[in-house]
């Protein structure tokens, strides 16, 4: 598949997006369409449009290439059974509490819990985290298209991304999240075809049937899901469960970008029947992806193709496997749908952030969910501001991440999670469980500060303090709980307006 009908292609799918924006937005670009899509959502419309939210390029490309390791293979599947167990403890406990406060921005639980300057800590961790995380998303879809498209015509990296960005914020700004859920369906469509097609295809070119696919994949060297032998390294089974339960919390149920979306529904009924319809998908669509790393290293390995080098570090990148394969040695319809599947995942996944960053900063920062602003013309302006800042910042950070990371991204995206997403857990688990208490509300910036910090001199040096120990996604856990013990030596008996 030649650069320039690549390009093509994604010039076309953009303007297909346009059309949705144009039409979807055109009755109505205010602030509530675009903050709550009006509070008029359908349910299954929300919770397949998520798949495409949830899972991103990353899952697209990283989840695939990690495959080949012998310490990895399915590995990635114990962390999705956490994530499941995580997803129904949120449709079951923080889904109701939102609906039950009527929040635009589910941080606002927290300023009636614990105070002002605790709300805009939360709210500013979530900034930072959603804006570095969907940052490190793009990123990596940035790099495939910059090597297998933009290099062709000399263009540079950093416009690559620019251009990436000004196309996500052309569609977005006017409606918002009322655009999001019609654009992220459609993004969806093509992210699970893309998954099943190329499951199809790779199998013809292994002269595969279905079911002899999966018997190949189930004997291959490729296909173990769960490691028990050691408890120490950051593999282990229960390590990767809890990881995935709290992660996901913590990154689903105490992030306003995919919150943002449940809260759109007409109501908490509605909003929970999203929630388990989303999990089950959820799972069985990384079980694609999972077995499209197994036969993409089959498929390598019968046709001698290596893992590209990264043109930055020189280094494998697994990353780049996938695209290596179905861009120059498949045939042009799989290449076709790859290039869909994977430009959805990740456009999926940048709109909606974009659109949550604005949002959370517009209420959290500038009160316009406030009645005195519902009627202020100028508010629409400021949004669209907000939106070009947030688009900008995100830019800087993707120039960033380019220069000094050569992880994996999945890797990298999780690491940060631990870090940024921690303190936003200590925050909600003190306020839900500690009933009778609240804080000290202006030392709680310095407790989400020091939690973070101990917890990075913890991880570095974990196997010195406890005996070759490797912290893994779990390490969010204890990120939490140090967040949680300092708001507890910072604490003082609630009164009755702050019990919830």
């Amino acid at each position: 598949m030649t650069p320039t009908s690549i390009l093509i292609l994604i010039i076309i799918y953009f303007g297909v997006l346009f059309l949705i924006s144009h039409f979807v937005s055109k009755k109505d670009s205010g602030n509530d369409a675009f903050f709550k899509a009006n509070k008029n959502s359908k349910w299954y419309l929300v919770a397949f449009g998520m798949i495409g939210t949830a899972l991103s390029g990353v899952t697209f490309i990283s989840v695939p290439g990690q495959v080949g390791s012998p310490d990895i293979q399915f590995k990635y599947f114990q962390f999705v059974l956490g994530n499941a167990i995580g997803f129904i403890l949120i449709a079951k406990v923080l889904l109701p509490l939102y609906y039950r406060m009527n929040l635009t921005s589910i941080y606002g639980y927290i300023e009636q819990r614990l105070g002002t300057i605790s709300y805009k800590t939360a709210a500013s961790i979530f900034l930072i985290s959603r804006t570095i995380g969907s940052a490190a998303r793009l990123y990596l879809v940035v790099i495939v298209l910059q090597r297998y498209v933009f290099d062709a015509f000399g263009v540079p990296f950093w416009a690559t991304v620019f251009g990436s960005l000004a196309l996500i914020f052309a569609y977005t700004y006017r409606g918002g999240l009322k655009t999001i859920i019609i654009t992220d369906t459609l993004q969806t469509v093509f992210l699970v075809s893309s998954v099943i097609f190329t499951i199809y295809f790779i199998c013809d070119s292994l002269d595969y049937n279905i079911p002899q696919a999966f018997e190949a994949v189930k004997n291959s060297n490729y296909s173990k899901i769960f490691f028990y032998e050691d408890w120490l390294k950051s593999n282990f089974v229960v390590k990767q469960i809890l990881g995935g339960i709290f992660v996901t919390i913590a990154m689903v149920g105490l992030d306003q970008d995919l919150m943002q979306k449940n809260l759109s529904c007409k109501n908490i009924g509605e909003a929970q029947k999203n929630m388990f319809t989303f999990t089950g998908i959820f799972v069985i669509i990384n079980i694609f992806f999972l077995s499209v790393g197994a036969l993409l290293y089959m498929y390598a390995e019968k046709n001698g193709i290596s893992v590209p080098l990264d043109s930055f570090t020189g280094k494998p990148r697994t990353d780049l496997l996938f695209p290596e394969i179905a861009f120059n040695y498949l045939t042009l319809i799989p290449a076709i749908v790859f290039l869909l599947g994977l430009t959805a995942a990740t456009f999926a996944t940048t709109d909606s952030a974009l659109t949550a960053l604005t949002t959370s900063f517009c209420v959290d920062f500038l009160g316009m969910d406030k009645a005195e602003n519902a009627s202020n013309p100028n508010m629409v302006r400021t949004r669209h501001l907000v939106h070009i800042g947030f688009s900008g910042l995100m830019f800087l950070v993707i120039l960033v991440i380019y220069l000094l990371n050569s992880d994996s991204v999945v890797s990298l995206i999780f690491k940060i999670a631990s870090y940024t997403y921690g303190p936003l857990l200590g925050l909600y688990a003190f306020g839900l469980f500690m009933k009778t208490k609240t804080v000290k509300d202006k030392f709680v910036p310095i407790i989400c500060v020091l939690a973070p910090t101990i917890t990075f001199v913890i991880s570095a040096y974990s196997k010195e303090i406890f005996g070759n120990y490797e912290f893994a996604e779990e390490l969010i856990i204890l990120n939490g709980a140090l967040t949680f013990i300092g708001l507890m030596l910072i604490s003082r008996k609630a009164t009755e307006q702050t019990r919830f």
